[in-house]
C-alpha cells in the first residue's frame, strides 16, 4: 500500500472514531501570554529522562501571519485534483468564497498563510486559529461533513485532502456545480512545504505559494537546529517517545505509528520514535502488550484527549500497563491543543518550538492550564 493510501486509511479510521464527538461552539487554542525567551537561549533540564511531571506545549502566538498582503489571483487556472479515485484536471475560476477542510486544520491555515484568510466562509472543527473561530462550522458531528450546511454557504471553491467526508458528500458538491480540488495530504513537514504551493496554485497565486513554502522551510531549518542543541546527542540519552490518541467517552485509544505525522514530530524533536523502531505504521490499537513493548520515556497527547480520560490519573487507572512504563512512573506526558499538535502547515515551526520547550525545558516553558482554556471538547 502506498504512503498516501496508508495515511488516508488511517485518517479515515480517525474520522469514524470522531463521528459523534461533542464539540464546543467556540473552540479556541491556548497561547502563551508572556514574551518568551528564544529557544536558542533556553537551558535544557539536566536529565530529561529523570524529569517528573506533565507539561503543556503552547504556541507563542496562535495567529497565522500571511506571507503577503492582498495577494493577486490570476484566474481561471487549471490544476490537478488528487481525487481518491485518481488524478483529474479541474479548472478554478472563482476563489471569492472558499472552504478548506481537512482532519487537522492544515488547509485553512495554509490559505491564511498565503494571505487569503478573508476568502474563507466556513470551517471544520480543527480550524481554530484566531480569525477563523467565528466562521460557520460545516461538520455536523466530529469530522463528518454536513453537505447542506456546506452548500448553504455557497462556496465557489472547496479544498480538501480526502481526510474528512464521506466521499459521496464531496461528489454531491460537484453535482451542484461547486468546484472541488483535492490536494495531497500533509502529514509531514515536507508535505507542508509542498501543500503551500498546491493550495496557492488553486488560487492562481503561485508566487505566494513559493514565498510561503520558502518561509515554512526556513523556519523549520532554524527551529530544528535549535532543538538539536537542547536534545541529548547520545542515542542512549535520547527520549523514547510515543503519541497516544485518546477519546475517553468512546473508549478509544490508539498508538500512532509511521506515516501518521507523529513520527515526523518525534524525529524533529530529537526523540526516538518507538513506534517506528518497532515497525508500527498508521494507527495501532493501544494494548497492554504494545505499551509494555514500547516502554516510552515520554508520551505525547492531545489536550482534549487526555482530559477525556480523566487526566493522567484517569488514564493510569484505566490503562495500568502505562503506569509500568518509564513515562507512566514519571507522569511524563506532554499535551498540546488538538488543532495544533498534528497540524502541518504555516505553524509547523511554532509547534516544534512549543513542544521542544515542554519536553526539554518544562520549567521554563510558558504554560496554560488546560482546565481553564477553552478547547475542542472530546467525547
Amino acid at each position: 500500500m502506498s504512503a498516501r493510501h496508508l495515511g488516508i486509511a488511517a485518517l479515515a479510521a480517525v474520522v469514524v472514531l470522531l463521528t459523534g464527538c461533542a464539540v464546543s461552539s467556540t473552540p479556541a487554542e491556548p497561547t502563551a501570554s508572556a514574551a518568551r525567551v528564544p529557544l536558542s537561549e533556553l537551558t535544557a533540564t539536566v536529565d530529561p529522562k529523570a524529569y517528573v511531571g506533565p507539561s503543556t506545549a503552547t504556541l507563542d502566538d496562535a495567529a497565522i501571519e500571511p506571507v503577503t498582503v492582498s495577494p493577486q489571483s490570476r484566474l481561471p487556472v487549471t490544476v490537478t485534483s488528487h481525487d481518491l479515485s485518481g488524478d483529474v484536471e479541474v479548472t478554478v475560476s472563482d476563489v471569492s468564497r472558499v472552504i478548506a477542510m481537512d482532519l487537522s486544520g492544515s488547509l485553512a491555515a495554509t490559505v491564511a498563510g498565503l494571505g487569503f484568510a478573508d476568502r474563507l466562509v466556513g470551517r471544520d472543527i480543527s480550524t481554530t486559529f484566531p480569525g477563523a473561530r467565528d466562521l460557520p462550522v460545516i461538520t455536523s458531528s466530529g469530522h463528518s461533513v454536513n453537505a447542506e450546511a456546506l452548500i448553504g454557504l455557497a462556496p465557489t471553491l472547496v479544498l480538501t485532502d480526502g481526510s474528512i467526508g464521506p466521499a459521496d458528500v464531496v461528489q454531491q458538491l460537484r453535482d451542484v456545480g461547486i468546484t472541488v480540488v483535492f490536494v495531497e495530504r500533509s502529514v509531514s513537514f515536507a508535505g507542508a512545504v509542498h501543500q503551500a504551493r498546491e493550495v496557492a496554485d488553486s488560487f492562481g497565486a503561485p508566487e505566494a505559494g513559493d514565498a510561503l513554502a520558502a518561509r515554512i522551510q526556513s523556519e523549520l531549518d532554524s527551529v530544528t537546529a535549535q532543538i538539536s542543541r537542547l536534545a541529548p546527542a547520545a542515542d542512549s540519552d535520547r527520549l523514547r517517545m510515543v503519541f497516544l490518541y485518546l477519546r475517553g467517552a468512546s473508549g478509544v485509544s490508539y498508538l500512532f505509528g509511521g506515516e501518521s505525522g507523529a513520527d515526523q514530530l518525534i524525529d524533529a524533536l530529537g526523540g526516538i520514535d518507538v513506534a517506528g523502531q518497532l515497525g508500527w505504521r498508521g494507527m495501532q490499537p493501544l494494548t497492554d502488550e504494545a505499551m509494555v513493548a514500547a516502554d516510552p520515556d515520554l508520551i505525547l497527547v492531545m489536550t482534549a484527549g487526555i482530559e477525556s480520560v480523566g487526566g493522567i490519573d484517569g488514564l493510569l487507572a484505566e490503562k495500568p500497563a502505562i503506569a509500568l512504563t518509564s513515562a507512566g512512573q514519571h507522569r511524563r506526558f506532554v499535551d498540546m491543543a488538538d488543532g495544533q499538535i498534528l497540524s502541518f502547515g504555516p505553524r509547523s515551526a511554532g509547534v516544534l518550538d512549543a513542544l521542544a520547550r515542554a519536553i526539554y525545558a518544562p520549567d521554563a516553558a510558558a504554560s496554560a492550564d488546560p482546565a481553564t482554556v477553552p478547547t475542542e471538547r472530546a467525547p
